[in-house]
């Protein structure tokens, strides 16, 4: 990103106003039809829910837009988790051209040959990505991925049902708090629900101690009898009508919560939160690679991309975004603040930021088996 950057990945505490600008304009854009030998097939993306402008809230359809361009059709599906993307691809029963999973994910996809190479060069807008974004761990060549977003988890509340001094502690203690008994959503993932309770006790969320993770286990049970419920894309749902108190979840989500609701509010806990970046790829499967790359270079258009991001309120890894002039999230605004971390306003230092890495067969069976655990107790 020019200018003021998401300098070092550090933390920032930031409460949000309960009032927010909304995060959704409408625009009014057009494409002009450009021929390509991939004119009339048809390109499969799987996404992450509520993750592309889709055209509703009056808002412009990208896909849409794309079809228009290359008269390229798009059979567009969600999912609800990195694992549920893994399980999908691992069994092969489905042909993907396009997915978009985080960086841990990405790194086991790459490990168990289920993406092929990307040549990023064939790429006209590749030059927008923002260089800290490139050659990161997961991906250290830039063979396999295109950068997408750019995020961190936080605690999304309900000022109405919440203590002012409770959320004031800026801690991930309020999701263990009693007094909101049944009123606490958590993820139902496995690595982001740990990721959690490691992140309080000050843990790498990375170990491969049996130890730790058995110590994170204890802690998950001891918040189990306060749960609501395991959540994914129904938090929305539950947030935005105020039909539960506290919630952990991706802060460009929050954002769009807090736009549908005014009585929420954020928060990044001062223990620390988990970074991540999301990237376009190609599974190795993939039967229209050709209009694979039409897409990721469409999705890289400064507009398309400042479109984009407007409307899912997530940090962008594209440098033309911030300076576009369809984009919303302008220096000193409430979502800026959130998105894009600032060096006056750290809180912590960067230590306390932490990426999921791709840990090994034998951690990731022992989360797993522990997550359903949790959840089977009543």
């Amino acid at each position: 990103m020019k200018k003021i950057r998401f300098l070092a990945l550090a933390l920032a505490f930031v409460l949000l106003m309960p009032l927010m600008n909304s995060c959704k304009k409408k625009f009014v854009y057009d494409v002009e039809y450009v021929e390509t030998e991939f004119a009339g097939t048809t390109l499969n993306v799987h996404n992450w829910g509520e993750y592309i402008a889709d055209g509703s809230e009056e808002y412009q359809d990208i896909i849409k837009l794309f079809e228009k361009k290359y008269d390229i059709k798009v059979n567009y599906t969600t999912y609800a988790s990195n694992e549920d993307l893994y399980a999908t691809l691992k069994t092969g029963a489905s042909s993907y051209d396009i997915v978009i999973p985080s960086d841990y994910m990405i790194g086991k996809l790459i490990q168990d040959n289920l993406l092929q190479k990307i040549d990023v060069s064939k790429l006209s807008n590749y030059h927008y990505i923002d260089d800290q974004y490139k050659n990161l761990f997961f991906d250290p060549a830039n063979e396999y991925s295109v950068p997408y977003t750019v995020g961190m988890i936080g605690v999304v509340y309900n000022t109405k049902m919440v203590d002012e001094a409770d959320a004031a502690e800026q801690s991930w203690d309020l999701m263990w708090n009693e007094k909101y008994r049944g009123n606490i959503l958590t993820y139902d993932n496995a690595r982001d629900a740990f990721g959690i309770a490691q992140l309080r006790a000050g843990m790498d969320v990375n170990s491969e101690n049996d130890a730790d993770w058995d110590a994170a286990y204890q802690s998950l049970l001891a918040q189990r009898p306060y749960l609501q419920g395991f959540v994914m894309d129904e938090v929305f749902q539950t947030m935005e009508g105020g039909n539960a108190a506290i919630a952990s979840y991706y802060a460009g989500d929050c954002i769009s919560m807090i736009a549908e609701n005014p009585d929420l509010a954020f928060y990044y806990p001062v223990e620390g939160t988990n970074v991540f970046v999301d990237s376009m790829c190609v599974p190795a499967n993939a039967k229209n690679v050709g209009a694979a790359m039409l897409f990721m270079d469409f999705m890289l258009e400064p507009d398309i991309a400042a479109f984009n991001s407007n409307y899912i309120c997530y940090a962008s890894p594209n440098t033309a975004v911030l300076t576009n002039e369809y984009y919303d999230f302008k220096e000193g605004t409430d979502e800026y603040n959130i998105l894009y971390v600032t060096p006056d306003s750290y809180r912590t230092d960067a230590s306390k930021m932490q990426y999921y890495h791709t840990l090994s067969e034998k951690t990731i069976q022992r989360y797993n088996d522990l997550f359903l655990q949790v959840k089977d107790k009543k």
